[in-house]
């Protein structure tokens, strides 16, 4: 089976695919693209997804998975550079994966706390990328593009996960 990228957004102006990649200038002019990409994912989750339940955040983010790979993929064709650092789309439709099933963190820790720690650790394997998530960034165009971010999502997610488990075993 191979992968495709999506074809529509070709037919895009390259104005409008790269500021949607780039989340306009959050990407373009801001030092550490990233982090700032990640922060307004953490602020998407907390503003659209905090009382959501798993099955919602799982579909938007398969749609937005979807729209990223589409977007991130055309914008690296455009830009004419393989996963650029300032296309940071990948990481805003990542980060509300780092957060399934956390209501039942709550009862723990306070929101902001696991918002935080959720943060950091998906800060932390995007960019480390250990337990295989490197390889995944090999796939064609925008999946590599977005496939590593959730990847680094769901590993967030289990080591807060764990993290919670180990903690009430104290």
């Amino acid at each position: 089976m191979r992968l495709s990228q999506p074809v529509w957004t070709r037919l895009l102006p390259s104005g409008l695919v790269v500021a949607l990649a780039t989340l306009g200038p959050l990407g373009r002019k801001l030092p550490a693209p990233g982090t700032w990409g990640s922060l307004a994912g953490l602020l998407y989750f907390a503003l659209f997804f905090q009382r959501a339940g798993i099955g919602a955040i799982l579909v938007a983010s398969v749609i937005g998975g979807y729209f990223a790979v589409a977007f991130c993929g055309e914008a690296e064709i455009r830009l004419r550079r393989s996963d650029p650092g300032e296309v940071i789309l990948d990481e805003f439709v990542a980060i509300p994966l780092c957060f399934l099933g956390w209501k039942a963190l709550l009862p723990l820790f306070p929101a902001w706390g696991v918002m935080l720690a959720g943060f950091a650790l998906f800060r932390f394997f995007d960019i480390l990328k250990p337990l295989g998530i490197a390889r995944i960034q090999d796939l064609p165009g925008g999946w590599g593009v977005v496939a590593d971010d959730y990847a680094a999502a769901l590993a967030a997610c289990a080591t807060l996960h764990v993290g919670a488990w180990l903690w009430m075993l104290r």
